[in-house]
Parts: structure tokens; sequence; C-alpha cells
């Protein structure tokens, strides 16, 4: 599927087009919403664009293609990611209700992600998508989330799990459940996940995802 090649491209290109802020072959996110930005190829020239739609200073990041040459930014390659894909129905998983996640659950999104997922959630993330969570003892104890996605497949994202909640199933619950629910819609699930992160690769794997390909991963900071 040639859209998760270039995943937030591809997004704003089609289901966040309301979100897109393009110039020239480049386009982005609002920083409220999610720190990426992406190049339709390698070779487009981005100096303009990134002087138009990145702050001096503020470093956004890329996933799939990054620009080749850049007079205003500097380019910082991390190690790729394992890009996941999965095609059929995942086993359930008993445990705890899940419940939606909206404007009444914002500060508690807000709170967990600031503890275990810190680099990437905005305090308008939960716009992009449906978000879902397990609560326990009136607390959020883990989430789950859309991301990116294109009309063909979508994004998982920001599964956590707050540590005094650890080892109950309540990610692979989750996890479970949202597959389940965009094969149903008739979307392909992917995810992102470092290889270092050891333990949600694994998961992710024994649960029926599958490593589609290593995706480029690059964070680029304007000069101030």
């Amino acid at each position: 599927m040639k859209a998760l090649d270039n995943p937030i491209l591809a997004s704003l290109d089609t289901v966040h087009r309301d979100f897109a802020s393009w110039s020239g072959d480049a386009v982005r996110y609002p920083p409220e919403v999610a720190p990426f930005l992406a190049v339709r190829e390698a070779s487009a020239s981005v100096d303009g664009a990134v002087a138009a739609l990145v702050a001096p200073g503020e470093s956004v990041y890329m996933l799939g293609i990054a620009p080749l040459e850049v007079g205003n930014a500097s380019v910082h390659a991390y190690p790729e990611l394992a890009q996941m894909v999965c095609d059929s129905p995942l086993e359930d998983v008993d445990g705890p209700v899940i419940r939606a996640l909206g404007e009444l659950e914002r500060e508690d999104v807000l709170s967990l992600t600031a503890l275990v997922y810190p680099h990437y959630f905005r305090p308008r993330t939960m716009e992009m998508g449906r978000y879902y969570g397990i609560y326990e003892d009136g607390r959020l104890a883990a989430m789950i989330g859309e991301r990116m996605g294109s009309l063909a497949a979508r994004e998982i994202s920001a599964v956590c799990t707050h540590p005094d909640f650890n080892g109950r199933g309540y990610a692979r619950r989750l996890m479970a459940f949202l597959t389940n629910d965009l094969i149903a819609r008739g979307l392909q699930p992917f995810l992102h996940v470092s290889h270092e992160n050891t333990r949600a690769k694994v998961m992710y794997e024994r649960q029926g995802f599958r490593v589609r390909r290593n995706i480029g991963f690059w964070a680029l900071k304007r000069h101030a």
C-alpha cells in the first residue's frame, strides 16, 4: 500500500485534509494537533516551505521521506521504526469495560500521555481520530487511539498503560478492540514502533501484527 510509505502526506491529503497547512511540496499538521511534517519527495525544494510552516527553533518529525537538503534547518535521522500492519481480526481479550474518550476525559488523557507518551501527543491530538480507554478505581488506567490514516488504512497510536496498572492485559484488550473495529470497517490497521521497544513490538507480533517494512524517521529543526 503506497500510502503507507509516506503516511503523514497520505493522511493530510485525505482523512486529515482539514488540518493540512501546505507550502509548495511540504505539508504539516497544526503544532497543537501533531508535530508532523511531510514532503512529496526527497528531492523537493523545501527551504521556502520550512520558513513558511515551521517556527524558528521548532522541531517537527517526518516518516518515510525526508528532504535531501535543507538550508535553513537541520535534519536528524533516528533509527528506523518498524511499520506494522494487521491483515485479519485478532483474538478478543477479556477485561474491564472499554469506553470512548472525549472532551470530558481530555485532562485524564493528557496526564497519562505526559507520563508515558510525552513526545508526540499535543492538546488537540484527540481530534485526529477516536480514542478509547479503560478506567480502574476512577483513574484512566490505559488508552488507545487513531492517528494518521488514508482512505484504506488507519494508524493505531498512543497505546498507553499507567505504570500502576501494568501486567493486567489492558493494552492487549484495547489493541484487539480497535484493530477488529477497523478491520470490520474495511480499513487496514497499522502502527509504528521502535525496534528498541521490544516489549511492545513482541506484544503486537504475538497478537497478529506483522512488520510491513522498516521506515525512516527524522526530526527537522528550523534554525533559530
